[in-house]
C-alpha cells in the first residue's frame, strides 16, 4: 500500500483468538458498557427531572455522564461487535471517526473536570462570591468552551493523523484506532507533525492537571480550617469523588501516552486502554452516587415516582 489514500480499512487488535474467549469479551464489554449507561442515564435523568439540582455541579455533573456516554460508545460498541462477528476489520472512515470522537470527548471531558474544581474552589474557598462567578451564563460558558476545545483538539489530531502517509500495512495493535498505534504505519518522517501535536496535546493536560492540584491544595486547606466535623465532612463529600474521578482519568491516561518503550508490551498496551477509555466511564457513576447523599436522595424519589405511576 503506497499510502493511506490506497486503505479502505484497518484490521483492529482482536482480545481473543478462540470462538469462545471472544464471546466472553463480548459478554464482558456488554456488562461494562450497560451499566455505564445505565449509570449516566440515571445521572443525567434525575438532574434533568429534580429542580433542586439545579445547581452548577449538578449541571457541570450532567455534563460529565453526556461525555462518558460517547466516550465509552466510540470504542466499546464496535469491539463488542466484532467479536461477535468473529472479525477484526473497521473501514477507514470508522477509523477517522473514532479517533475524531475519542479526541472530541476526552479532552472536552477533562477541560470540565477542570472546570469542576474551578467550582469546587470558589464554592468552598470564596463562598461569598459563589453566585456572582459561577452564575448560569457563566456556566454555560465555561461548558461551551470545554465541549468547543475538545472540538478543535479532535480536528486538529484527525487532519494530521489522516494527512500522514501509511504504508507499513493496515494493522493497529489495539481494540479500537489509537493514534500512537497508527503513527507506528507512517512510512515518512512527516509523522513527526503528529509527535509534536501529540506532545502539545499532553502539555495543555498537564497544564490543566496542575491547575486542578492547585486548585485542591486551596480546598483542602480551606476544609481543615472549618471548626465543625459536619461541615468538613459535607465538603469532602463534595470534592473526593470528582479528586478520584481525576486521578483516575490522569493516571492511566499518562500511563498510556507517556509510558517508556521499554515497559511496552501488546498485553500492557491493550490493558493500559482499557483502563483509561472503558473504565471511567463506567464508575463514574459509581463514584458519584456513593458519596453524593442529594443525588441519592433525588434518585429515591424518581424511582418512588415512577412505582406510583405504575400503581
Amino acid at each position: 500500500m503506497s499510502n493511506s489514500t490506497s486503505l479502505t480499512d484497518f484490521l483492529i487488535l482482536g482480545f481473543a483468538d478462540t470462538w469462545e474467549l471472544q464471546l466472553l469479551h463480548f459478554l464482558l464489554f456488554l456488562g461494562i458498557y450497560l451499566a455505564a449507561l445505565l449509570g449516566n442515564g440515571l445521572i443525567i435523568t434525575v438532574i434533568a427531572c429534580d429542580h433542586h439540582l439545579y445547581t452548577p455541579m449538578y449541571f457541570f455533573l450532567l455534563n460529565l455522564s453526556v461525555l462518558d456516554l460517547g466516550f465509552i460508545s466510540t470504542t466499546v460498541p464496535k469491539s463488542m461487535a466484532n467479536s461477535l462477528w468473529n472479525t477484526r476489520a473497521i473501514s477507514y472512515s470508522g477509523c477517522a471517526a473514532q479517533i475524531f470522537l475519542f479526541f472530541f470527548l476526552i479532552s472536552a471531558e477533562f477541560s470540565l473536570l477542570t472546570v469542576m474544581a474551578y467550582d469546587r474552589f470558589v464554592a468552598i474557598c470564596q463562598p461569598l462570591h459563589y453566585r456572582t462567578l459561577m452564575g448560569s451564563r457563566a456556566c454555560a460558558k465555561m461548558a461551551a468552551a470545554a465541549w468547543g476545545s475538545g472540538f478543535l483538539n479532535a480536528v486538529l489530531h484527525t487532519a494530521n493523523t489522516f494527512s500522514i502517509p501509511l504504508c507499513q500495512g493496515n494493522t493497529v495493535d489495539q481494540f479500537f484506532c489509537e493514534v500512537p498505534k497508527l503513527l507506528k504505519l507512517s512510512c515518512s518522517n512527516t509523522y513527526l507533525r503528529e509527535v509534536g501535536v501529540l506532545v502539545f496535546s499532553i502539555c495543555l493536560f498537564f497544564g490543566c492537571f496542575i491547575f486542578i492540584v492547585l486548585s485542591y491544595v486551596q480546598i483542602f486547606a480551606s476544609v481543615l480550617r472549618i471548626p465543625s466535623k459536619q461541615g468538613r465532612h459535607k465538603a469532602f463529600s463534595m470534592c473526593l469523588p470528582h479528586l478520584a474521578i481525576v486521578s483516575l482519568f490522569v493516571s492511566t491516561g499518562t500511563f498510556a501516552y507517556v509510558k517508556p518503550p521499554s515497559i511496552s508490551s501488546p498485553a500492557a498496551d491493550l490493558g493500559v486502554a482499557v483502563l483509561y477509555s472503558v473504565v471511567p466511564p463506567a464508575v463514574n457513576p459509581l463514584i458519584y452516587s456513593m458519596r453524593n447523599r442529594e443525588l441519592k436522595d433525588a434518585l429515591k424519589k424518581l424511582i418512588q415516582g415512577v412505582l406510583v405511576q405504575q400503581q
